[in-house]
């Protein structure tokens, strides 16, 4: 289903998720307050636009109300950042997402009324962590400080086994969301089917859990 996002700050993060919603076909609203990184994405997204999001006037013209989720990823100005956060919210902004530099600016983003808050290079660091220490996922994502979604391939020492020898949920507490095989997403799969050697399982439940499958 097509969404509508608006995006403000066009720095290299703020700019690649701009360029990758559109993409994947979305609606998308580019915002910064300076001309040339708006000149910079204007042909990759929807509408892009030049505006100062601290001033309340020109982010009323922007009509964040209307969009499902709005993404704040200003740069290196913190009052800017905290600032736009809080005039989007007051504005009636469904679903917002805000790019923080620590942790402290995360806590402050969250008291302002952040949705979500997001630190690109800590998490990138956590899925790298993530991928070095547990030898077969191939991709992780976090859904709250202790539950993500990973899809790992399949041990040597479940091959021929189904779901069901492999009591995941009763082994592991984790829950089985699919099954990638031959190019094809088995959603809900077959419990007696048996593994094949290039099975990947999506699955789903607590980090502690999920770190113990080898």
């Amino acid at each position: 289903m097509k969404k509508s996002f608006a995006v403000i700050g066009l720095g290299r993060f703020g700019r690649n998720l701009a360029k990758s919603l559109c993409q994947m076909g979305q609606e998308v609203l580019a915002v910064d307050r300076n001309e040339a990184p708006v000149r910079a994405v204007q042909e990759d997204v929807t509408r892009a636009v030049q505006a100062d999001t601290t001033d309340e006037r020109a982010l009323q013209q922007l009509e964040i109300a209307e969009y499902d989720c709005v993404i704040v990823s200003i740069g290196d100005d913190i009052r800017a950042s905290v600032l736009t956060t809080l005039l989007c919210k007051e504005m009636g902004a469904k679903y917002l997402i805000a790019k923080a530099f620590d942790d402290m600016h995360e806590k402050i983003l969250q008291k302002t009324g952040a949705d979500r808050v997001v630190q690109p290079e800590k998490d990138a660091g956590v899925r790298l962590a993530h991928s070095l220490t547990q030898v077969n996922l191939l991709n992780y994502l976090e859904i709250s400080p202790d539950y993500s979604i990973n899809e790992i391939g399949i041990p040597k020492k479940w091959v021929g086994k189904s779901l069901k020898e492999l009591r995941l949920r009763n082994e592991y507490k984790i829950s089985v969301m699919a099954i990638r095989r031959n190019g094809q997403i088995l959603v809900s799969p077959d419990p007696d089917q048996p593994m094949e050697a290039e099975d990947v399982l999506i699955l789903l439940g607590k980090n502690e859990m999920l770190g113990r499958i080898r």
